[in-house]
């Protein structure tokens, strides 16, 4: 990535949980306990109409390749789709999975070659949202409360996290997000996904919905 704005690492409002809208919640967590994300995620289900790209995707950074390749070939075997297999690229290597709930997994790492075997271990993990204009949205949360931690004018901003390991919040445009994962940047419906705040309850400028959460309840939880 570009250099760009690198304004603050820490912020007391920030993406407190990720909550995704699936089919069938036991099967949901069935898949993410096998692939390891688990403790990001929760699920809730839902029959709300979505069609297309659903708008975000969330992101995993990991230390090597061998990692990245361990991460993608264990969700495909979970029932996963291979959207862009691994490959080095000028930022690394990565790779994208579609969940069978349809959310799209990108994992990465910025080495090009590996100093040792696979591990399980996630460095960190984000959610990006494309959104129709990251200035704008970036300025509306801003006013929420949240924290500018990086920014790139208007290809990519970067939220601060409430804290060590968790969920990062970040801005896409919405056609290079769609792009980034390997899926036409159309879709219709819901975007099948609840973002926790303990900021209150709203929605941003693309219709992301926001519900408030207590700091108690911000943690995933460990079942549906």
């Amino acid at each position: 990535m570009p250099m760009g704005t690198n304004e603050t690492t820490t912020s007391a409002v920030s993406l407190a949980s990720v909550t995704l809208e699936v089919p069938d919640a036991g099967a949901a967590h069935r898949f993410y306990t096998t692939f390891g994300v688990e403790q990001y995620v929760r699920m809730r289900e839902s029959g709300a109409p979505s069609s297309g790209f659903r708008g975000f995707a969330l992101a995993l950074t990991v230390s090597r390749p061998a990692t990245v390749d361990a991460f993608l070939a264990t969700a495909v075997d979970a029932g996963a789709t291979l959207l862009k297999p691994a490959a080095r690229s000028l930022w690394g290597y990565g790779g994208v999975v579609q969940a069978p709930d349809g959310t799209a997994w990108k994992v990465a790492t910025s080495a090009k070659r590996d100093s040792g075997p696979a591990t399980r271990e996630i460095d960190d993990v984000v959610l990006l949202l494309g959104v129709a204009n990251v200035k704008a949205t970036r300025e509306f949360y801003v006013g929420q409360g949240l924290t500018v931690a990086r920014s790139f004018g208007g290809k990519y901003t970067e939220f601060a996290p409430g804290g060590p390991g968790a969920v990062k919040l970040a801005l896409y445009k919405r056609p290079a997000l769609a792009k980034e994962v390997g899926v036409p940047a159309d879709g219709t419906g819901s975007h099948r996904i609840v973002l926790g705040s303990t900021a209150g309850s709203f929605a941003d400028p693309d219709g992301f919905v926001w519900e408030a959460v207590t700091a108690a309840a911000s943690a995933p939880a460990t079942r549906p």
